[in-house]
């Protein structure tokens, strides 16, 4: 080990905070020697002083979150939240510091004004933890694979909506009973729209398909539709016909009118139960890759937690400081491809409607009627039987592939029939 120490400020002391400065602190003679570097905390910037934090020790602690950059050679982002972490990692890069974050929020809102900062004052910029805690796609994404070509990033990227799911699978519980079981649990916040309407996975999505197709992707970019309404009849009705539901997180290369694009999305999907990502259960990530020349990878693994999470946020410490001892840096932003994002209305799905229709003579017919003026052809249609004199019956109706501009175009013609009483809900196939 060379005589090199690394200061390292951190920013943010909650979960993943703690178990960070834990392991540095038990694990630092290790730790220090893969790094070729002494790896020393020099400051901790937290809201409350005040408050007792164990193991960290109470004076490295301070309200200040310039004076822990300023002190340090390699800084670690943990506050969350795109202010102030936002301007924190941009004055952090600015001054040439190493900085280590876990922000998907700000990576996928303000990712390439940070990029450039650290291109322009020769600062590395590091993000393991920000998509799939422990699971290190991201490290795939930017190194392990630059030789290969990437062609479609799909994968369950946040855990408590895939607990919430698997739940609702497993143990027949409403949507409702399911997140209470996960707030208790502490997979999920008190305050869980970011994760359960879909905003988590987006900004997660478009950091893999940045980094997949050498692209800028923004969270902006990713058409995004949570589980709220996701309900135990869709669970039970997919069981039935094969598949399971998932949120999943898709980016891929598709052509559009001769043009490379990139569509992406984000929505809860029916994945046939054959599929990889058909047995990820609990709070647990995967990511499935299909390579062009690899052929398919998976990276599977904890999604979140204190513990998964600092590992991530470590590695990225330990290559950081590294560089900082030896020389070298993070790998620079690729956006050289710059493919254009496609157009949602003109990416091709499959759909699985559930239906409430009039349980008379002509709904059906006025259904695939719908279909056919908009060239779109059904693959199936069930209808369990209803009890007699019933006045409405229900109608699964399974579509081959179309766009989503024309499956948009049928969902309004049957939202104005009189003869179909509610959609009930609208669910991706994977193909």
């Amino acid at each position: 080990m060379s005589e090199k120490t690394v200061k390292i400020g951190l920013l943010g002391a909650g979960t993943v905070g703690l178990q960070v400065a834990r392991i540095l602190r038990e694990q630092n003679r290790e730790l220090s020697a893969r790094a070729g570097a002494k790896l020393v905390l020099s400051g901790v910037a937290v809201r409350d002083t005040g408050k007792v934090r164990p193991g960290i020790d109470s004076a490295l602690l301070t309200s200040d979150i310039d004076r822990v950059i300023d002190n340090a050679d390699l800084v670690i982002e943990l506050m969350g939240g795109l202010e102030p972490a936002r301007t924190a990692m941009l004055r952090a890069l600015q001054h040439g510091k190493t900085v280590v974050t876990g922000n998907k929020a700000v990576l996928a809102t303000h990712g390439p004004e940070l990029n450039v900062a650290a291109d322009t004052h020769d600062a590395s910029l590091y993000f393991e933890a920000a998509v799939a805690g422990a699971v290190p796609v991201v490290y795939g994404l930017r190194e392990s694979l630059a030789g290969d070509r990437i062609n479609q990033v799909l994968g369950i990227v946040n855990g408590t909506t895939n607990y919430i799911l698997d739940q609702m699978s497993t143990q027949g519980w409403s949507y409702e009973q399911a997140l209470a079981k996960a707030q208790e649990l502490g997979f999920a916040e008190a305050e869980p729209s970011a994760d359960v309407e879909g905003h988590d996975a987006a900004a997660k999505c478009a950091i893999l398909a940045s980094l997949a197709y050498h692209t800028r992707v923004s969270i902006s970019d990713v058409p995004t539709k949570g589980i709220t309404e996701i309900t135990p009849a869709d669970i039970a009705q997919a069981r039935e016909a094969g598949y399971v539901v998932k949120l999943l997180a898709k980016a891929e290369r598709v052509m559009v009118n001769g043009q490379e694009q990139i569509a992406l999305g984000v929505e809860p999907t029916l994945v046939p139960q054959t599929h990889p990502l058909a047995g990820i259960n609990g709070p647990y990530n995967a990511i499935v890759l299909e390579t062009e020349f690899a052929g398919r990878l998976m990276f599977y693994g904890a999604g979140a937690g204190g513990a998964p999470t600092a590992s991530a946020v470590l590695s990225d410490v330990v290559a950081g400081a590294g560089h900082i001892a030896n020389g070298g840096h993070a790998p620079r932003e690729s956006t050289y491809a710059a493919l254009p994002i496609s157009d949602p209305g003109l990416v091709q799905t499959r759909l699985q409607l559930r239906l409430e229709v009039s349980q008379q003579i002509g709904a059906l017919s006025q259904v695939l009627q719908a279909c056919l003026d908009q060239g779109v052809s059904v693959a199936s249609v069930r209808q369990p039987l209803v009890e007699s004199g019933a006045d409405q019956a229900t109608l699964f109706i399974s579509t081959h592939s179309a766009s989503r501009q024309q499956l948009d175009a049928i969902l309004a013609v049957l939202a104005k029939s009189p003869l179909v009483h509610r959609i009930a809900s609208v669910l991706s196939v994977e193909q």
